[in-house]
């Protein structure tokens, strides 16, 4: 029972983990005419953060479907009419890897992102999220339980 237990610990605070992660809005911020103006974005910076999206988007892609995969192999322990404490054990810690996975990808991203912004422009981009979520709105001016499809904000399916 303890092993349950450190599993659906661990499983828990792998869904904490990539909300923490960022700090930036969902999708290709980069590219809203809003965001380019308050950020005073460059036709450089602009096409930098594109490479880095790109580059790094095939991989959050499998990553993601890695962690969706893991998803439905507990699941579908979970809903056996005889539970299997091993095999649970076992695809929670899978689950968890893939997870640490898929955010140690969208941390590295972000890295390299906030790289290519100068710390005033970094700054703004804060204010301007803190500001937004003290609203309760997300980037798009809608509430946040809208979710999005790309970045650390992304929230996961609990298994």
């Amino acid at each position: 029972m303890r092993k349950l237990w450190i599993a659906a610990i661990l499983a828990a605070l792998a869904l904490t983990l990539p909300a923490a992660a960022a700090d930036l809005p969902p999708g290709k911020w980069w590219r809203r005419p809003e965001i380019i103006q308050i950020l005073t974005l460059t036709d450089d910076q602009q096409n930098r953060l594109e490479t880095i999206f790109r580059g790094a988007a095939n991989d959050l892609i499998d990553l993601r479907g890695e962690v969706e995969k893991q998803n439905v192999a507990l699941r579908g322990e979970l809903d056996q009419p005889q539970l299997n404490r091993q095999i649970i054990l076992r695809d929670a810690t899978h689950l968890n890897e893939a997870r640490g996975k898929l955010f140690e990808r969208e941390l590295m991203m972000l890295v390299d992102m906030r790289a290519v912004l100068t710390e005033p422009q970094w700054n703004r981009m804060r204010n301007m999220l803190e500001r937004m979520n003290r609203a309760g709105q997300g980037m798009d001016g809608q509430g946040q339980g809208r979710q999005q499809n790309m970045g650390p904000r992304q929230r996961q399916q609990r298994p």
